[in-house]
């Protein structure tokens, strides 16, 4: 049986357990001041963008995540493969991390975006944001994955009953 996310310590009070699947593929992330910002070959864990974000400054956590559905543009989708220029890619997911930050007084952000071959339901990319307040938490994170669909070269190869197609980011 799975541990579940969060664990009551009391009725006021939940706790997010330490990350315990970080880095299966031995790959570090990209962590530089204090950024939690990269691309895994292996199922995101969830809990470490938010054990990332948490501080005594955050009186909120907003988490957004990014799935893969089962149909685009019209079209079935049975599985994609995401495929990145790995160092341009983190830096670019950095720099995005350090912006929201920046913009968001008291903000802490991270970003973790899958590679590889994904099937329908796989998480592909975990974005969280903390703030001292929930409207500046919700703010940040919709920045911060906004800004990642718009900027950080990620290539993203669907497959369906009707062929394969690429779609993805486009300078």
């Amino acid at each position: 049986m799975k541990e579940p996310l969060f664990r009551r310590k009391s009725a006021r009070r939940a706790q997010v357990r330490p990350p315990t699947q970080a880095w299966r593929d031995g790959s570090p992330p990209c962590i530089s001041r204090g950024v939690l910002a990269a691309l895994r070959s292996v199922p995101l864990a969830v809990d470490e963008a938010i054990h990332h974000v948490q501080g005594p400054g955050a009186g909120a956590v907003d988490v957004f995540l990014g799935l893969v559905r089962d149909h685009n543009d019209g079209r079935a989708v049975t599985e994609l493969e995401y495929s990145a220029y790995t160092a341009m890619a983190e830096s670019e997911l950095a720099a995005v991390v350090r912006e929201v930050e920046a913009e968001w007084p008291g903000a802490r952000a991270a970003v973790l975006h899958r590679v590889g071959r994904l099937e329908v339901g796989d998480v592909a990319v975990v974005c969280a944001a903390s703030a001292p307040h929930r409207a500046e938490a919700f703010e940040a994170c919709r920045a911060l994955i906004e800004r990642v669909k718009a900027r950080v070269p990620i290539w993203k190869r669907e497959r369906g009953p009707d062929g394969v197609s690429w779609v993805g980011w486009r300078p």
